[in-house]
């Protein structure tokens, strides 16, 4: 298919969902810690997930409605499950993302203010947008923010390449203690996304499909495509970075919003040099901004739609109601927890690890059902892969709870 940047939407919303806590942090801290030695995870689970993932635009453009009206036709006990799992995650996930950047902002533009008031700051602002500009601000918004965000990335690992004077070791690791099996966990639960962005793929699909009538099944897949591609190369550039800056000075990242997102820019500054702080800086925040935009659209968004197809009601306000209760109850959390940005993250990641398997199973029954045109039900390897896919989201899951 001809590339055409105008053609591309909710594919690279994807990728500016997932280029996030998972790249900026995790990714980042695999290096730092593992060096190389978690690589294996990182092509695993994004491999794995793919498909589960894949099934969202492909379902959406195909029957031309949602993942969550999919979910009600298998069952209105599915979409109770979802509602609850949503319910419960959608508050940590958000506060996990926000934290980072209110920590990226104070690090920019000046610790003048809280790290708590930068929140309530980047919430209104992210709020605003929403209402006004909706899915046409962050169709045109993503685009520029992903380019922005890879060519600084891979410039960035380019020149810290060119740099090195240490040997890399492509030695793979298998964590053995319960400690670094927990971030095992953790660095697959977000890479590249958590699952249940398959819904809001979906939902992002549909909103794409009033805008562009031309914008059929081939050309969502093809969107949702470059997306993935650009979540897995930028996650390999952010484990070499961490690895190239941060593995070899013996130095680790804080807990903390503000001291980590310092040492997060001077890592990019020590690969390009001084010059480039406030250009780093900017794209290590526009990234954070997208996952925190996107996030805040797309969870209320999805519980604005469950609630419908649960309670059959049209409630006109009630994306605006689900985005209110969202910003305040990430407001709440936040200051009780702003100072343990790792604990947060860390919790939002396993939980999401451990609710892949439940949209990874009702994803591949749901395509592979009689409510999907027979022409974009799975192929024979996507059937092969989407078994093994469930085999191993599950066998992890398992393994991380009977080494706690």
């Amino acid at each position: 298919m001809k590339f055409n940047l105008k053609k591309l939407g909710p594919g690279l919303l994807f990728a500016g969902a997932a280029i996030g806590v998972s790249h900026l942090v995790q990714s980042t801290k695999a290096g730092a810690e593992f060096g190389l030695g978690l690589i294996w995870a990182l092509f695993l689970v994004n491999l794995f997930k793919y498909p589960f993932f894949q099934y969202g635009p492909r379902y959406a453009s195909a029957t031309g409605e949602s993942l969550l009206d999919g979910y009600k036709k298998l069952g209105k006990g599915v979409l109770v499950a979802y509602f609850i799992i949503t319910f419960a995650t959608m508050f940590t996930i958000q506060t996990a993302v926000t934290i980072v950047t209110a920590g990226l902002a104070s690090s920019l533009f000046g610790s003048f203010v809280s790290i708590e008031v930068w929140t309530v700051i980047i919430l209104v602002i992210c709020f605003s947008f929403l209402i006004i500009g909706k899915y046409k601000l962050l169709d045109s918004l993503i685009k520029i923010i992903i380019i922005i965000l890879t060519i600084s990335t891979l410039a960035a690992v380019g020149i810290a390449l060119l740099d090195n004077s240490q040997p890399i070791s492509f030695k793979q690791v298998l964590p053995d203690n319960s400690l670094e099996i927990a971030f095992l966990i953790a660095f697959m639960g977000w890479m590249p996304a958590p699952l249940d962005i398959s819904v809001w793929h979906s939902l992002w699909t549909i909103e794409k499909r009033k805008d562009d009538k031309e914008f059929n099944t081939k050309s969502a897949l093809f969107d949702f495509n470059i997306g993935y591609l650009s979540t897995i190369i930028l996650g390999v550039g952010f484990v070499l970075l961490g690895t190239l800056v941060m593995h070899f000075s013996g130095e680790s990242f804080s807990v903390s919003a503000g001291v980590f997102s310092n040492q997060l820019i001077e890592m990019y500054t020590k690969s390009l040099g001084n010059w480039a702080y406030v250009i780093i800086g900017i794209a290590a925040f526009t990234t954070m901004f997208s996952t925190t935009l996107t996030t805040l659209d797309a969870s209320p968004r999805a519980m604005h739609k469950t609630t419908q197809l649960l309670f059959n009601n049209n409630f006109k306000k009630g994306y605006i109601f689900w985005i209110l209760t969202l910003v305040f109850g990430t407001i709440i959390i936040f200051f009780a927890f702003a100072s343990e940005m790792g604990l947060l993250v860390k919790i939002a990641t396993i939980l999401s690890f451990l609710t892949a398997p439940f949209y990874a199973i009702i994803n591949y029954k749901l395509i592979s059902s009689k409510h999907t045109p027979k022409t974009w039900r799975p192929t024979l390897k996507l059937h092969v892969l989407s078994w093994s896919g469930i085999i191993f989201l599950i066998g992890f899951s398992i393994w991380f709870l009977t080494t706690l």
